[in-house]
């Protein structure tokens, strides 16, 4: 487990300690073990932008970026200045290294098509990759119910991945308990969410959901496909995207 200053029973013992405490408990406990080497992802998304309520009142320094795909909804891109006006935080853009046209004429057209996990990880899991070197932990909005590779995560566990502390403060929330949330706090949000898109990613693989479908079916719709990668569970030793 290389560069891993966080070790295994610090990890299992603030598992423990965080049992059941609030989201903001456990923000708080974030900040004060791993600020300023403690960042947050977010693709603005609903949990995100609750994250990013919490984050402005328990400390609004703490770095936050978004990966810019280029294939971003322009009511995602909107919303980021909607939270800059609000918070006075300017998420950070982190780019891949090409862009979105150096990228489909490298490789004859776009891969979101027939070669979306690659695409995801050229523009998603390399970027996040670069954004986090020098880190020691990172935030993330994930939620259990959300997909089976979420179920297995912990409030706070070791990210081989990206090889530093994940945590993950709305892990046990309900999309009832996010909502709640956002209209208690008038927290700014994606107004596709009004239009039957419950989850959004980049535009090309991103379809609105019917009634009673599981909030995640419109992503990579008629695929089977539920991650881009930076959620997918990998051990110590793994490599997979």
């Amino acid at each position: 487990m290389p560069d891993q200053h966080f070790t295994p029973g610090q990890i299992a013992e603030a598992c423990a300690c965080l049992e059941g405490q609030s989201a903001e408990t456990i923000l708080r406990w974030a900040v004060n073990t791993f600020f300023p080497k403690l960042t947050m992802a977010t693709a603005f998304g609903p949990e995100g932008n609750c994250i990013i309520h919490m984050l402005a009142d328990i400390n609004p320094r703490v770095r936050i970026f978004n990966l810019e795909t280029g294939y971003q909804f322009p009511e995602t891109l909107e919303l980021r200045e909607r939270i800059k006006a609000k918070y006075g935080i300017e998420v950070e853009y982190v780019r891949a290294e090409t862009t979105v046209p150096e990228y489909e004429a490298e490789h004859g057209g776009p891969l979101y098509a027939d070669r979306s996990d690659q695409c995801c990880h050229d523009r998603k899991v390399l970027p996040l990759r670069r954004a986090v070197v020098g880190y020691e932990a990172w935030i993330s909005g994930i939620r259990k119910n959300q997909t089976g590779d979420r179920g297995q995560a912990n409030v706070v566990q070791w990210d081989a991945k990206f090889n530093l502390v994940k945590i993950s403060p709305l892990l046990n929330w309900t999309t009832k308990d996010v909502w709640s949330f956002i209209v208690k706090n008038g927290v700014p949000y994606n107004p596709l969410h009004d239009a039957g898109y419950p989850s959004i990613g980049c535009w090309p693989c991103t379809a609105p959901v019917g009634e009673g479908e599981d909030e995640r079916a419109g992503r990579w719709r008629g695929t089977g496909k539920k991650e881009c990668g930076l959620h997918v569970v990998e051990h110590q030793s793994g490599s997979g995207i």
